[in-house]
């Protein structure tokens, strides 16, 4: 059932949300294994550096990582001390704030919903299978279903696709900059929900808003 709510253009027919970083609070664990790693090898990571790969697509991200590490071997350094970390942290892997009440509201209003994520498919039907809302979603796009991730639109396309929606009615939730770019040439309603990159002016330009947190996503649909 479409839904208009004040301050979108459109009214809404159907949501679609990033995983990491919106859903699920993954970043700060990945954040931490990777500078961890980095600097168990004697190549600290800076902030900046890292900032760069969040939500670029992971061709491109293992590309830099190569670069930063000095190619093939200094990479394998780096993934023989990320491994172990990312297993010893993903168990505590929790949903971010206010993602039952999204859902619940969502479904109280008859909107179909979907996830569009950069992670491949086993670690995000794992991860989402992880925090108990897998099933709550009726397509799954992750960047092993696409030949263009992020900023490209083909992800977002994709699961407005599936969902049989026009991409003009669905709202994209997203935290990260790719993320935003990818769903505006979608040409779908972007909300940023900020969570480890700020909203940067470019950002609030391409967004319909920027969010705190998924409670005052719930609370503008009513």
């Amino acid at each position: 059932m479409p839904l208009p709510v004040p301050g979108l253009p459109r009214p809404i027919h159907a949501v679609i949300f990033d995983m990491d970083g919106l859903l699920i609070d993954t970043e700060r664990h990945v954040r931490s294994a990777t500078l961890g790693a980095a600097a168990a090898i004697g190549r600290p990571m800076d902030d900046a550096f890292y900032a760069g790969i969040i939500g670029t697509p992971w061709p491109e991200t293992l590309a830099m990582l190569k670069d930063f590490f000095g190619g093939q071997e200094g990479f394998d350094q780096f993934r023989a001390h990320f491994t172990p970390r990312m297993d010893a942290l993903r168990q505590g892997v929790a949903m971010m704030t206010g993602v039952l009440e999204l859902l619940d509201r969502l479904e109280a209003l008859g909107l179909p919903k979907a996830v569009a994520t950069s992670t491949g498919r086993e670690k995000a039907d794992e991860h989402l299978r992880h925090v108990g809302i897998h099933h709550r979603f009726t397509a799954i796009v992750t960047r092993d279903d696409v030949t263009r991730g992020k900023p490209h639109p083909e992800p977002y396309l994709t699961a407005a696709g599936l969902l049989e929606v026009d991409p003009a009615h669905c709202l994209a939730l997203e935290d990260s900059h790719n993320g935003i770019r990818s769903a505006h040439e979608a040409g779908m309603m972007a909300i940023m929900v900020p969570d480890l990159l700020p909203a940067t002016d470019d950002m609030r330009r391409l967004a319909v808003h920027v969010a705190t947190d998924l409670h005052e996503v719930r609370l503008m649909l009513g």
